[in-house]
């Protein structure tokens, strides 16, 4: 399928053997095709929560509109709500509905079933590429390249390892560690143990696809990072208050983005993440996706419910 596709010789830094295929789209984003316009689609890894990933529901939700529109269009933009939790026993319905398909723009509906409800609801636009003279983008941030900073991994283990760490945080970077997510993490500027203590709304990582899906569809690597932007994007309005609460109930409302130009989501890219408020036991999150060659890729925003309980220190008499 022709597509544009992003720079290779700046994205990142060679291609693994076609063989390691990234479970993504071998599995994650592989929708069983039940009907017109309907999918079944099932479950990879499941948090610690046990609800399903938004990030899942996301990427399969763009992989079923995108089955209904034709090969010359893509995805610009789509606008989601979570309205109920998601069931990770069951498998996921995705019906589509082709609300309108124009000249220029087409608009597809999803909607995602279990146990006869929906519990998501999304709408894509897909777009004929369209040349224009008006252009322009802010600059991406100067930070180090992947190759300089530890896995996410490495960076936990190096957490755990620091006898100064608080128990409340050694209790969830142990829950993190023991999780299979088929992405890589490079955290940039990571804070140290005692800097935990009082953190800015911001974040800033490298992530990446893990495994090989190459140049193929753009339509699904825009699948892919669907599923990506979700990760760890709502945690970043937490982290001025995680020294002093603990979370009850966090979930994600809505989830939009915005898709700007061509990219490889099995190719690094950095994310930054911002929240520029929180109240009324929700936080609004705001985040990028920049190509390694300084290309302004894709923009997110999302909306969550947090509701927190105050930490409780340990008498030590």
């Amino acid at each position: 399928m022709s597509s544009p596709q992003a720079p290779e010789d700046e994205q990142g830094g060679g291609d693994p053997p076609g063989d390691l295929r990234s479970v993504l789209v071998t599995s994650v984003l592989n929708l069983e095709p039940l009907d017109e316009d309907l999918f079944r689609g099932r479950h990879y890894w499941v948090p610690t929560t046990q609800r399903l990933f938004g990030g899942q529901i996301v990427g399969q939700a763009l992989v079923a509109a995108a089955k209904s529109v034709s090969e010359d269009v893509h995805v610009h933009s789509l606008h989601c709500y979570f309205v109920r939790a998601g069931d990770p026993k069951v498998p996921v319905l995705y019906q589509v509905e082709r609300t309108r398909t124009g000249t220029s723009f087409s608009v597809r509906s999803v909607k995602a079933v279990q146990h006869g409800r929906p519990i998501f609801i999304c709408q894509a636009s897909f777009q004929l590429a369209q040349p224009s003279p008006l252009q322009h983008q802010f600059s991406m941030p100067a930070v180090p390249p992947p190759e300089e900073l530890l896995d996410y991994e490495a960076l936990i283990d190096q957490y755990l390892r620091d006898p100064n760490l608080h128990e409340k945080y050694r209790v969830g970077l142990n829950r993190i560690a023991a999780q299979e997510v088929p992405i890589e993490i490079r955290l940039v500027n990571p804070p140290t143990v005692s800097q935990l203590q009082n953190m800015e709304p911001k974040q800033m990582f490298w992530v990446r696809a893990r495994g090989y899906i190459g140049e193929g569809d753009i339509k699904m690597h825009c699948c892919v990072a669907a599923y990506i932007s979700d990760y760890a994007f709502l945690g970043t309005a937490l982290l001025p208050h995680q020294c002093r609460h603990k979370v009850h109930f966090m979930v994600s409302l809505d989830h939009s983005m915005w898709f700007h130009a061509p990219f490889r989501a099995d190719h690094w890219m950095l994310y930054e993440c911002e929240s520029p408020w929180a109240g009324g036991s929700r936080g609004l999150v705001r985040g990028q996706l920049w190509r390694r060659d300084g290309v302004l890729a894709v923009s997110c925003a999302q909306e969550g419910v947090m509701r927190v309980k105050p930490h409780v220190s340990k008498s030590k008499l």
